[in-house]
Parts: C-alpha cells; structure tokens; sequence
C-alpha cells in the first residue's frame, strides 16, 4: 500500500483521538463515557496500526529511537480521556499534559533527534 495513504489514516485519526481527548476534558459527564471512551479506543488503535505501517514503509528493517518516544506519547494521550471521566477535578493538569504530549510527539516526528 502507498505511504501516503497510512500518512492519512494517521493523521486523521489523530485528529479524531485528540478531539474527542479534549471534549472529554471539557465536559467528563458519565453519561457520555461509553461512547467517548469508545471512538478514542478504535483512533488509537488507528494511530498505532497506521503509524506502524507507515514505519515499515519508510524505515524498513530499523526501529529509530524516535519512535520508542512517540510511543509513550500516544499511551498517554489515549489513557488520558478515561482517566478524566474518574477523576474530573484533575482536567487541567491532565489537558497541560496532553499539550505536553502532543508537542513533544510533534518534535519527534519531524525533528528526529534520535
């Protein structure tokens, strides 16, 4: 398959994963955990299959150290939406985080210090 279209599929559901991330920050109501928790499950397993597959099309055979760091970055973003539905009163440590996160996962990717 062509990397462009794992490039998309990545990006995309990133986008899907970090909104509904952050709209679960902004209104944890338990009413909408199933569904929330739900769509962040699948695009975070999106991020990761595509992601994976876009590594073997574009560093095929070697494992950058870049990617061990995006990794822990993708963890935490997708643990992040469930654990505000238990804990509420921690949003804006957790959203600060979640900025953290996706900063440091953009700096990896493009630019590479590993």
């Amino acid at each position: 398959m062509n990397p462009t279209y794992y490039y998309l599929l990545h990006l995309f559901s990133l986008f899907v994963l970090t909104a509904h991330t952050f709209m679960a920050f902004a209104n944890p109501v338990p009413a909408d955990k199933k569904k929330t928790m739900m769509i962040t499950g699948i695009a975070g397993l999106l991020v990761l299959i595509s992601g994976f597959g876009l590594l073997a099309k574009l560093h095929a055979g070697t494992f950058p150290g870049w990617v061990v760091v995006k990794l822990v970055c993708w963890l935490g973003l997708v643990a992040f939406a469930g654990v505000v539905y238990r804990r509420p009163h921690l949003r804006d440590k957790l959203s600060f985080a979640a900025l953290s996160l996706i900063l440091i996962a953009l700096v990896m990717v493009y630019l590479r210090p590993f």
